[in-house]
């Protein structure tokens, strides 16, 4: 039935939608950003949540127990007059200092003022809730708090680093890594971890030379891989021509794969770099590197090489058969 559809007609039943194609290109573009800062906003949450918060919860508390001027008791005469806005009653003491009453609490003037003037409508209803609002407005603002938190564990990585680098720092490592593979689910899930932030984070020793592609897993099937360097030298002195070492990634985790030693006439060097060639495999083949975009033009075969390959006889044939052994009889002729 299709057969009889005029070409207008095939042409507008196979014409994509523009909508569609529109919102999808829209959505190629501002994926790969919005995925990043995604990325780094639950990096950040992450840091804060498990590091920056309790961090600050401790310092909250420290400097609470160091500055904390709460009385349980009246601390003198009432002022009069005195009451503010809101109704609190406050008491000046022997040494003229004000006090301002918080339910069945008494706290310095200085303290309540600066807290009431950053509140808000929202006012702490009890007095070490006035300190701690005093001391993270005061003591612990993010402005001041961020960077120097940011400062200190940027340090606090560089010294662990070396810490590891060193000979007794690393024996420690490898013992506590011993013990969290002697666990049954989290050293599975620590390894797997492990292999992504090695390869992410780590200066491999592994250096990549370039990129190739290889016939593997059989011929005519191509996979990309990395150089590492020269295979082996029983293998090259066994092929006698330069063997290379070549790490074939899998996909999409390029973290991790295996290592195969090939011919160097075998491989082909691909024209892209060690970043394109990552996300070439992990999305899976669908981000196609620039340089490696296009299309070739394959000439179809012309007519003659149809015939040809079609009316062409074979060598087994009758002819050739009967033809060859008619020349090359040694017998000669037969006798009439």
């Amino acid at each position: 039935m299709n057969q009889h559809l005029s070409p207008d007609a095939k042409e507008t039943t196979v014409r994509p939608k523009p909508f569609r194609k529109a919102v999808l290109k829209g959505l190629a573009l501002i994926a790969p950003p919005l995925l990043t800062l995604v990325l780094f906003l639950w990096a950040w949450n992450t840091i804060e949540g498990y590091i920056l918060r309790p961090l600050e919860n401790t310092a909250r508390y420290l400097i609470f127990v160091s500055i904390n001027d709460i009385k349980t008791e009246p601390p003198g005469r009432p002022v009069e007059a005195s009451a503010d806005s809101v109704g609190r009653p406050k008491f000046a003491d022997e040494k003229g200092a004000v006090w301002v009453k918080i339910r069945n609490n008494y706290i310095p003037v200085e303290v309540y003022e600066w807290v009431e003037s950053r509140s808000g409508d929202e006012a702490p209803a009890t007095a070490t809730a006035y300190y701690f609002r005093y001391i993270e407005t005061s003591y612990l603002r993010r402005t001041v708090v961020i960077p120097v938190f940011l400062l200190v564990f940027v340090l606090a990585l560089y010294v662990l680093g070396k810490f590891i680098a060193a000979g007794i720092g690393r024996m420690i490592w490898n013992s506590i890594e011993q013990l969290i593979a002697r666990l049954p689910i989290i050293s599975n899930v620590y390894s797997s971890v492990k292999q992504v932030t090695d390869f992410a984070f780590n200066d491999s020793e592994i250096q990549f030379t370039r990129v190739v592609a290889v016939q593997y897993p059989r011929k005519g099937v191509w996979s990309m891989g990395f150089v590492t360097g020269e295979g082996m030298l029983d293998v090259r002195r066994s092929a006698d021509e330069p063997i290379v070492s070549v790490l074939m990634p899998t996909s999409p985790m390029p973290a991790t794969g295996f290592t195969i030693m090939v011919p160097k006439s075998e491989t082909i060097d691909l024209n892209i770099s060690m970043d394109q060639a990552i996300q070439f495999c992990v999305s899976c083949g669908v981000v196609i590197p620039t340089p490696q975009q296009g299309t070739i033009q394959v000439p179809p075969p012309s007519p003659a090489t149809l015939e040809g390959d079609t009316g062409r006889p074979s060598g087994d044939g009758e002819t050739g058969q009967s033809g060859s052994h008619e020349a090359e009889d040694p017998r000669g002729p037969s006798p009439t």
